[in-house]
C-alpha cells in the first residue's frame, strides 16, 4: 500500500480531481478528452489508492493554481503569468508554479518511468530490442538509468551501452509507438491495491454518467490490460437492486429466461419495491406461485442470495449485449421516434 506521504504522480492526482469534481461532474469532463486519456484516466481510477485530506487538499490548490497560470500563459505570456500569480501567491510559490507549468508543457517520453523502481522498469525491459532498451534508458533519470544498466546481462549490456553512445535523433513517432507498447505492458503487470478514495466503485460511478461508447471504450480497455478488475468493474455495474429501473418489456423478458426458483431467492433480499416490479410484470398464477417458493423456502443465507442475484444480473447483462433489452444510463440522450 502506498505511504501517505508519497508523492502522487500526474495521472493520479488528475484521477484525485475527478473524484473532487464528483461523478457527475466528473462524467461530462471525460466526454471532451480522447480515448487515449479516457482511457489512462479511466484506470488510474479504479487503482487510485487511499489519499489523505492533505494530498486532496494539494491537488486541488495545485490544480487551481496551475489552472491560472495557463490562462494568464496564453492570454500574455510567461511573464505575465509570473506577475499574476506573485501577486496571488508570492514570489516563491509563483516561480515553482511557472516551472511546473512550462516543464508540463514540455512533452518528456517515458515520463511514466521516472518515478519507476529501477528494478520494476528492468523487469519490463530487459527481453526488448537492446535498441529499444537504449532508447528508454536514454530518456530516464541518469541515476536510474545506469543502474538498470549496471543488472543486464553482461552481453546484452555491452550492446545497449554501445547504441545509447551512437544514438542520434529519434523520429517522434517510433519514441511514441515505444512508449504506447511499454505503457501498455507496465499497465497489464503493476497490481497495485485498490482503496476508498478511488477503486471500482468510483470508476462505476463514472461510467454510469458517460455516454455508452465512451463507457465501451473504457471497458475494452480494462478487458484488456486489468481482465480482473475489468471483471470486478461489470459486477458493480448493475445490481439486481437496479430491475427497478427497467422497463416492464425488459423485465418480462428477463423473466423468460430466469430459474423461478433462483428468482423466488434472490427477491429474499430485496425491498418490497423491487418486489412490487417483478410481479408486475407477471401473470396472477406465476405470481402466487413464486410467492409461495419465497414463504416454503424459510429463511436464506445472505450469501445464498447474493449468488441467485448474480445469477439473474448474468441473464441480464447478456441479453442487453444481444441487444434484446436496454439499460439506460444517465447521459445519454433520448431517443424519440
Amino acid at each position: 500500500m502506498r505511504k501517505q506521504k508519497e508523492e502522487l504522480t500526474n495521472r493520479q492526482k488528475a484521477a484525485v480531481m475527478l473524484m473532487v469534481l464528483g461523478s457527475e461532474i466528473a462524467g461530462k469532463v471525460v466526454r471532451h478528452l480522447d480515448e487515449e486519456h479516457i482511457e489512462v484516466l479511466s484506470l488510474e481510477l479504479a487503482r487510485l489508492d487511499k489519499v489523505s485530506p492533505e494530498q486532496r487538499e494539494a491537488v486541488i490548490a495545485e490544480f487551481y493554481e496551475s489552472a491560472v497560470a495557463q490562462e494568464f500563459i496564453a492570454e500574455g505570456g510567461v511573464e505575465q503569468a509570473r506577475q499574476v500569480l506573485e501577486a496571488a501567491f508570492g514570489e516563491e510559490r509563483a516561480e515553482e508554479v511557472i516551472k511546473r507549468i512550462v516543464a508540463a508543457m514540455q512533452v518528456v517520453p517515458f515520463e511514466f518511468l521516472k518515478k519507476a523502481d529501477p528494478s520494476q522498469v528492468l523487469s519490463f525491459i530487459q527481453d526488448e530490442h537492446p535498441q529499444t532498451i537504449a532508447l528508454i534508458l536514454a530518456y530516464m533519470p541518469v541515476n536510474n538509468a545506469a543502474l538498470i544498466l549496471s543488472k543486464l546481462p553482461s552481453d546484452l549490456r555491452g550492446d545497449v551501452a554501445a547504441r545509447i553512445a551512437m544514438m542520434e535523433q529519434t523520429p517522434p513517432e517510433v519514441i511514441r509507438r515505444v512508449e504506447q507498447v511499454l505503457e501498455k505492458k507496465v499497465s497489464s503487470i503493476l497490481n497495485q491495491e485498490m482503496s476508498q478514495a478511488g477503486g471500482p466503485k468510483a470508476l462505476v460511478d463514472l461510467l454510469n454518467r458517460v455516454d455508452r461508447s465512451t463507457e465501451r471504450v473504457i471497458m475494452e480497455n480494462l478487458s484488456e490490460n486489468s481482465p480482473d478488475l475489468a471483471d470486478t468493474v461489470k459486477n458493480m455495474m448493475f445490481v439486481f437492486e437496479d430491475v427497478i429501473q427497467l422497463d416492464d418489456r425488459a423485465i418480462q423478458a428477463i423473466m423468460k429466461e430466469v430459474d423461478m426458483k433462483e428468482l423466488a431467492t434472490a427477491l429474499k433480499g430485496v425491498n418490497n419495491d423491487v418486489q412490487a416490479k417483478i410481479f408486475r410484470n407477471m401473470s396472477e398464477r406465476a405470481t402466487a406461485m413464486l410467492k409461495e417458493d419465497m414463504e416454503f423456502m424459510g429463511p436464506v443465507r445472505l450469501r445464498v442470495v447474493e449468488e441467485a442475484q448474480q445469477k439473474i444480473v448474468a441473464v441480464i447483462r447478456r441479453l442487453e449485449e444481444a441487444g434484446e433489452i436496454v439499460i439506460g444510463r444517465s447521459g445519454e440522450e433520448d431517443m424519440l421516434v
